[in-house]
């Protein structure tokens, strides 16, 4: 059965599946028509926040055709077309999303294709054509965020950044300076728990602990926990709401059972000065000390780097492998210190954009 949360980006083929016929075969330079039910179904998931790409193995003249196509060239995210094997170009396309290979789903109509794939990129799902209807059943009725029907747009966004960022002549923390990046952190209000919770279910590369969307939502509701939540803005645009985090206040201690974070911001400070804003509201709150719950997997190493730098230890040996361990640091003396590039800020009060 599909897990249709852990796919962030559908890949289709173009040949035999995105149209009929083979474009590089075409005398008039032109493409072949876009089957009406398949350029419907990349709606469909775009409306749900799932992005498409391509992936074809065909000639590199074939992508300069659908970029002159503006309309069918909106739709897709970092498409590869090239005579290469369609792991690699799944590798490359979530190489540029930056996310996790494993939540690529491939629509190919070849079976060695799908074959090759599930083989060398193993969690990847690879489903035929004629399987696209039950993919979207597989999405329907599943809640839908204002961040999730804006992520394509977003997803552009983000590759106007990756361009301005290699053509930047200067660091990469002049680069950041350079792009005014601003975030607001605070409590969330009651409309920022649908977000908070598509993040607890979506976010695997900046997630501690993976609690389920359930979990969270039940302990938010039974009182006890706390919510927080990130904005991100710069001057490229709106990030929307990139973080979250479900604190357990208490008089000595303040525990995080969840931090989760977009992994659209990785590599940019973003998770250092969240974790550090959690500490100083625990501070000031009168806590000695600071837990955060961790569950390791291969996925979330750069947080668990992140954990460590900023003094978070677990105690013992942490168990058996691949169970949730705490890891606790003092309040007292340096906290973590703020990336120079950031400006942070409270959260506005009401209800968020």
């Amino acid at each position: 059965m599909l897990n249709a949360d852990r796919v962030k980006c559908v890949v289709w083929d173009l040949d035999g599946t995105l149209w009929d016929g083979v474009a590089v075969e075409r005398a008039d330079g032109g493409l072949p028509e876009v089957r009406a039910d398949m350029l419907a179904a990349v709606d469909t998931l775009a409306g749900y926040g799932v992005l498409s790409s391509i992936a074809s193995r065909s000639a590199p003249e074939v992508l300069e055709r659908i970029t002159r196509d503006t309309d069918l060239a909106a739709r897709f995210l970092a498409p590869q077309v090239s005579w290469q094997d369609k792991s690699h170009a799944l590798r490359a396309i979530a190489a540029e999303l930056g996310v996790a290979v494993e939540s690529l789903l491939l629509v190919d109509d070849s079976p060695y294709e799908r074959a090759e794939v599930e083989a060398l990129l193993p969690g990847v799902r690879a489903v035929a054509p004629q399987d696209v209807p039950a993919l979207l059943d597989a999405f329907a009725g599943r809640p839908v965020t204002p961040e999730a029907r804006a992520r394509v747009g977003l997803y552009r966004t983000e590759e106007a950044r990756r361009r301005a960022g290699e053509r930047f002549e200067g660091s990469r923390e002049e680069f950041l300076t350079w792009c005014r990046m601003r975030m607001e952190v605070g409590a969330a209000g009651g409309d920022g728990l649908p977000r908070a919770l598509e993040l607890a279910e979506r976010t695997h590369r900046l997630n501690s602990s993976g609690l389920d969307r359930e979990r969270v939502r039940s302990l938010v509701e039974e009182g006890g926990h706390r919510l927080f939540t990130a904005r991100m803005t710069d001057r490229f645009g709106d990030y929307g709401t990139i973080g979250m985090a479900l604190v357990r206040p208490g008089a000595t201690v303040w525990s995080v059972p969840l931090l989760a974070l977009s992994c659209r911001i990785a590599g940019r400070g973003v998770s250092v000065a969240f974790l550090r804003w959690l500490m100083e509201q625990a501070r000031s709150a009168g806590a000695d000390d600071f837990a955060l719950d961790l569950r390791p997997t291969e996925a979330n190493t750069e947080l668990r780097l992140l954990f460590r730098q900023a003094g978070l230890r677990a105690a013992g040996d942490g168990g058996p492998a691949r169970s949730t361990v705490t890891l606790t640091r003092t309040l007292d003396g340096d906290l973590p210190p703020w990336p120079a590039w950031l400006q942070v800020r409270p959260l506005p009060i009401g209800p968020t954009p």
